[in-house]
């Protein structure tokens, strides 16, 4: 398979007290994976931020999902994290900086996790930073080849959101000469010269923030 899928959350626009309330996140995880967070390593994590965390895993899985299976529907709670680790040392850190870009997750403290969906497995890597959370999935745990950015914006307006991530992203194509469309199912691609390249892209946005992924072939 050959795809990506990503996404972001604000933290800032969450509702805590709704957010730790066992009637709203009984929609999004399991018992199961509610009981994750009494790992040892989610002492510096709280619980809303956790549940959201979960929620962009789950959310980046289905992006990745919906362009080899365009019948899947995303139910929160049929997305199973099965497995996750949380680095050595782990503590959530300001995101001082207007931008972050990467390729792959070496070096940087990335939440490594493991997504069942029916027959499929994905695995993610997931950002936390005390202004938002955010994964990107990708069909082995080599992410070698998966380009991210996140960037901070100067406006919430979703049609500037929308610009401005796909601004980004090219800024940050290896091949400058390159335009972004959706295919007839609405997902966004690559085109040069009007075909279609076989380069997966993923957009989120929410807030001030926004965030793509790409994977290139082998």
């Amino acid at each position: 398979m050959l795809s990506t899928g990503n996404d972001l959350v604000s933290l800032n626009a969450i509702n805590v007290t709704r957010t730790k309330q066992p009637n709203f996140y009984s929609k999004i995880l399991s018992p199961t994976e509610t009981a994750l967070h009494k790992q040892p390593g989610f002492a510096n994590i709280p619980f809303e931020i956790f549940v959201w965390l979960l929620w962009s895993i789950k959310e980046s899985a289905f992006k990745y999902l919906q362009r080899i299976d365009a019948g899947i529907l995303f139910t929160p709670v049929k997305f199973e994290v099965i497995d996750i680790q949380i680095p050595p040392g782990f503590n959530i850190l300001n995101f001082d900086r207007v931008e972050l870009t990467g390729i792959g997750f070496d070096g940087v403290q990335a939440i490594k996790s493991t997504i069942k969906i029916d027959d499929y497995i994905l695995y993610s890597n997931s950002l936390i930073y005390q202004e938002f959370v955010t994964a990107t999935v990708s069909e082995t745990g080599d992410f070698s080849r998966t380009h991210w950015g996140i960037k901070r914006i100067d406006s919430d307006d979703i049609e500037i959101q929308s610009v401005e991530v796909r601004a980004f992203l090219v800024d940050n194509l290896p091949d400058k000469n390159i335009t972004i469309n959706k295919n007839p199912r609405g997902i966004p691609v690559l085109l040069k010269d009007d075909l279609e390249l076989l380069i997966p892209i993923s957009f989120s946005h929410h807030e001030y923030y926004v965030a793509y992924s790409f994977q290139l072939p082998v």
